[in-house]
C-alpha cells in the first residue's frame, strides 16, 4: 500500500502535464481529488466526448439556488487531467474535499490577521515570490512551473517547499480549513482501509504537508463531529475563460487563461505559435504584421530571457516583444491582443445527457431547435418578426429575459422603419445555470415558468404603470395564458387610480403593445377597450392635476405628459385625439395650472396646429404680463420652449414678446432668472442657439458680422440683360442690342 500526494495550482499547464505524466507512471487503483463528494457520480462523464472544458461542477441547495458554488477545471487543470485519467483507464475516482452539505450550514467567520505570521497563510505564493525575488506570484510560479518541461520530481520540490511555509506560518487558525483538511485525511485511511495499493491524492499544493503525516483518527473525527448537514445537488454547467481570471474575481484565477491553454497545447515551442497568432489576430484586423515581424520578435524575447537567465521566452518576454516589434509602443493592439488571446474567450460544452432540471433542459432544446448556438463572446442578432423562425427566437429571448436570464440584450433598431424589426446583443453567461436552476420553482418548461411567474407578479403589484409595463412583457414573450387575468387586474386597478401621473405612465406601455398586435398575431382588441378607458380617465383628469403641484413634481408629470402625447400620436384615433388636446387646452389656459407643465401644453398644441401662432402669441403675453411674477414667467417659458429654439428663431410675434419681456427686467430679477434661462436654451440644438443670438444682435441695432451695403452701377447692371433674354427667350440677342 502506498499513498502518493500530488500538489498542484487549480490550473496549471506545467502541474497538469507533469501530474499526468506520474499518473501514467504510477497507474493507481484509485485517486483521491480536492473537490465536493456530492459530484462524485458526475465525475464519469470527464470521458464523455461532449463534455468540453473550460466546465464546471455546480453544486447548490435545491430549497435556495441562488445559494451556490462552482468548481472550474480548464483543459490544463491539473484536476481535470485526474479525471481523465480515471475515465480512460477505468480507475475510481472520488472527490475528497469537506462535502458541500456541511459547508453550506457553516457560519463563517473572519479571522484577525496574525502579524507573525506575515501574511503566509493568506497568499503563501506571494511570500514565496518576494523571498525569490519576484514582484508578482504569477511570474515567479510561470517561470517555476508552468513553463518547465515533464518532471517527476516536481511534486516532491512542491511538496519540501509548502512544508517550509507551513512550519514558518505555524497550524492554520481558519476552522473551515482544519476541516477541511481533516476530511481529506479521512478519505485516505478509507481508500487505505479498502486496501487500494496506489493511492493518489490530487489536492492544493497548501494542503500537501497537512496530509503527509496523518494524526489518529479520533482528532479528526472530533473536528468533524456535531456538523450540520443541508441538502445539495450537482450538475456539470459551461464555464469560460474569463471567468477564469482574476479580474472576475475568481479567488484561484490566473492572469491569462488563454496564454496557458496555449502553452498547454504546443509546449517548448509555445512562443514561435504565440507570436505568430498575434500577427494573424493583427492581420486580421488590418494592422500590419508580417513575417519579419515574427521573426525580430522571437529573437528579441529570446534576448531578454537570457538577459534575464531564464530557459525560454515567458508571456513577459513575449509581450515586451510584441510591443516593441507589432505594436509601435502604442496601447491599442496590446488591447486586442489582451483580449484576443491572453483571456481567450472561449465557452465549454455539457452533453445533454448530464442531469439538469428539467427548465434548463427545456431551454437548452430550444436553443438547439432554433439554432441559437450559446457563446460567451458578444454576438449580434438581427430578427424579422414576420418570419416564423425568427419570431420564435424572440420569443424564447423575452421569455428568458422574464425569468431574469439577460442572454440577450435588445438594442434600438436605427436605419430601418416599422415594428418587424428586433436588434439584439448575445452573450451567455455561465451564472445563467443558476438563475434557470432558481427559476425552476415556476415551472418545468420555459413557456409554463414564464407563466407562472408573470401572474405571480402581476398578483403582487399594485401600480397601474408596473402591470401595464408587464401587460408590454408579456405579449411580446407571448405568454397569452397570461394575458386575460393581467387585464382584468389592470382593469381593477386603473378604475380605482385616482393619480394623474400614474395615469399617464400606463399609457406608453399599452399603446406599445397595441403597435405589436400585427407583428405577433396576437389579439389586442380586448386591450384597446383597457386603453380607451384609461385615456378618457387621463383626459379627465388632466387640468385638475396640473393645479397645486409642486416643482418637483412637475418637473415629473412634465416627463409623463410628453411620454403620454406621443402615445396618443401613435394611436392615431381621431376621437382620442379631440379628448386629449381639449384637455391640455384646459390646462394650458387655467391660472392655476403649474406654469411649467401649462408651458408644455401650450408647445404640444402649438406644434401640432391646434393654436395657430397668433393664439400662442396670445397666450405668450398673458403669461409675460407685468402682473405675473417674473418666475413664473420663466417656468412658463421653460415648458412652452424646453428642446427647441425653432419656436422663437421662425415667429416674431413670439420674439418679440419674449425680448420685451426679458429688456423690460430689472438687473436683480435678470440675474435671479439667468440659471432657469440658461438650463431652458441649453436645450436647444447649436444651429438654434446661432440663429437665436445672431438675431438678439439684429433686435439691438446691430447685426454682427453684418456685410457692407454696397452701391448697384446700373451701367454695369444692363450688360447681362442680352444674355438673360435669350436664356429665357423673351427677346432675341439683336433686338436686346439694338434696344441698348
Amino acid at each position: 500500500m502506498s499513498v502518493h500526494l500530488f500538489g498542484v495550482r487549480h490550473h496549471g499547464p506545467g502541474c497538469a502535464r507533469s501530474l499526468a505524466a506520474a499518473l501514467a507512471a504510477l497507474a493507481p487503483d484509485c485517486i483521491l481529488v480536492e473537490g465536493p463528494p456530492e459530484a462524485d457520480a458526475l465525475a464519469s462523464f470527464a470521458g464523455h466526448a461532449e463534455l468540453v472544458p473550460p466546465v464546471a461542477l455546480l453544486l447548490y441547495a435545491p430549497a435556495d439556488p441562488q445559494r451556490a458554488v462552482f468548481y472550474p477545471f480548464a483543459e490544463y487543470s491539473p484536476e481535470w487531467q485526474a479525471l481523465r485519467h480515471a475515465a480512460a483507464y477505468g480507475v475510481e475516482l472520488r472527490f475528497c474535499d469537506l462535502p458541500q452539505a456541511y459547508r453550506f450550514a457553516l457560519r463563517l467567520v473572519d479571522d484577525k490577521p496574525d502579524d507573525k505570521n506575515d501574511g503566509i497563510h493568506d497568499d503563501p505564493l506571494r511570500w514565496l515570490a518576494r523571498a525569490a525575488g519576484y514582484g508578482d506570484t504569477e511570474t515567479w510560479w510561470d517561470h517555476l512551473v508552468e513553463q518547465r518541461g515533464d518532471s517527476l520530481d516536481l511534486f516532491a520540490a512542491i511538496a519540501e517547499m509548502m512544508t517550509a511555509l507551513r512550519n514558518e506560518a505555524g497550524p492554520p487558525s481558519d476552522d473551515v480549513e482544519m476541516k477541511r483538511e481533516a476530511w481529506m485525511r479521512t478519505a485516505i485511511r478509507q481508500a487505505v482501509k479498502e486496501g487500494r495499493e496506489r493511492i493518489a491524492v490530487v489536492c492544493g499544493a497548501w494542503h500537501v504537508p497537512a496530509l503527509a503525516t496523518l494524526p489518529s483518527a479520533k482528532s479528526d473525527a472530533d473536528l468533524l463531529k456535531g456538523l450540520a448537514k443541508e441538502k445539495i445537488a450537482a450538475t456539470w454547467v459551461p464555464w469560460t475563460h474569463g471567468r477564469l481570471t482574476f479580474a472576475s474575481g475568481y479567488g484561484a484565477g490566473v492572469t491569462a487563461p488563454g496564454w496557458y491553454r496555449h502553452l498547454w497545447r504546443h509546449r517548448e515551442r509555445a512562443g514561435l505559435h504565440w507570436l505568430t497568432e498575434v500577427a494573424t489576430l493583427l492581420r486580421k484586423h488590418d494592422l500590419d504584421a508580417s513575417s519579419a515581424h515574427v521573426i525580430e520578435a522571437a529573437r528579441l524575447a529570446d534576448t531578454l530571457a537570457a538577459l534575464r537567465d531564464r530557459p525560454r521566452p515567458g508571456l513577459d518576454e513575449l509581450m515586451e516583444a510584441v510591443r516593441a516589434v507589432f505594436c509601435y509602443d502604442s496601447d491599442a493592439p496590446l488591447r486586442l491582443i489582451r483580449r484576443e488571446l491572453l483571456v481567450d474567450e472561449a465557452l465549454g460544452t455539457v452533453p445533454d445527457d448530464v442531469p439538469a432540471v428539467p427548465l434548463a433542459q427545456d431551454v437548452a432544446a430550444q436553443q438547439k431547435r432554433l439554432r441559437m448556438p450559446v457563446r460567451a463572446d458578444m454576438t449580434e442578432l438581427d430578427l424579422d418578426l414576420r418570419q416564423p423562425a425568427h419570431l420564435e427566437k424572440s420569443v424564447l429571448l423575452h421569455r428568458l429575459a422574464l425569468l431574469g436570464v439577460r442572454w440577450g440584450r435588445q438594442q434600438s433598431v436605427r436605419g430601418r422603419t416599422g415594428t418587424f424589426h428586433e436588434q439584439w446583443q448575445l452573450a451567455w453567461e455561465p451564472e445563467f445555470a443558476v438563475d434557470l436552476i432558481a427559476a425552476s420553482r415556476w415551472g418545468a418548461t420555459l413557456e409554463s415558468a414564464a407563466t407562472a411567474l408573470a401572474a405571480d407578479r402581476a398578483a403582487q403589484a399594485q401600480a397601474l404603470p408596473e402591470l401595464t409595463r408587464l401587460m408590454e412583457t408579456i405579449l411580446l414573450a407571448d405568454l397569452r395564458a397570461a394575458v386575460d387575468p393581467l387585464m382584468a387586474r389592470i382593469q381593477d386597478v386603473g378604475t380605482l387610480t385616482p393619480d394623474l401621473g400614474l395615469l399617464l405612465a400606463a399609457l406608453p406601455s399599452l399603446v406599445n403593445v397595441l403597435r405589436y398586435g400585427s407583428a405577433r398575431n396576437v389579439d389586442t382588441q380586448a386591450l384597446a377597450s383597457v386603453v380607451d378607458g384609461l385615456l378618457a380617465r387621463a383626459c379627465i383628469a388632466l387640468p385638475y392635476g396640473l393645479r397645486g403641484v409642486a416643482d418637483d413634481a412637475a418637473a415629473a408629470l412634465l416627463g409623463q405628459i410628453i411620454a403620454a402625447d406621443q402615445a396618443v400620436r401613435l394611436l392615431q384615433d381621431e376621437t382620442h385625439a379631440v379628448a386629449w388636446f381639449d384637455a391640455l387646452e384646459a390646462g394650458a389656459t387655467s391660472d392655476l395650472s403649474h406654469p411649467l407643465l401649462a408651458g408644455r401644453c401650450g408647445r404640444i398644441l402649438t406644434e401640432q396646429g391646434r393654436w395657430d401662432s397668433g393664439r400662442a402669441a396670445r397666450q405668450l403675453a398673458l403669461r409675460c404680463s407685468p402682473s405675473v411674477p417674473p418666475l413664473v414667467t420663466a417656468h412658463w417659458l421653460e415648458g412652452f420652449l424646453q428642446g427647441s429654439g425653432a419656436l422663437l428663431a421662425h415667429s416674431d410675434p413670439l420674439w418679440n414678446i419674449v425680448n420685451g419681456w426679458l429688456l423690460a427686467q430689472p438687473d436683480h430679477v435678470f440675474t435671479e432668472l439667468l440659471p432657469l434661462l440658461r438650463r431652458t436654451v441649453a436645450t436647444f440644438s447649436a444651429p438654434e442657439r446661432r440663429e437665436l443670438g445672431q438675431r438678439a444682435a439684429q433686435a439691438g441695432g446691430t447685426l454682427a458680422h453684418a456685410a457692407p451695403a454696397t452701391a448697384i452701377d446700373p451701367v454695369r447692371a444692363r450688360r447681362v440683360l442680352p444674355i438673360l433674354h435669350t436664356l429665357f427667350g423673351t427677346q432675341s440677342l439683336q433686338e436686346a442690342i439694338d434696344g441698348e
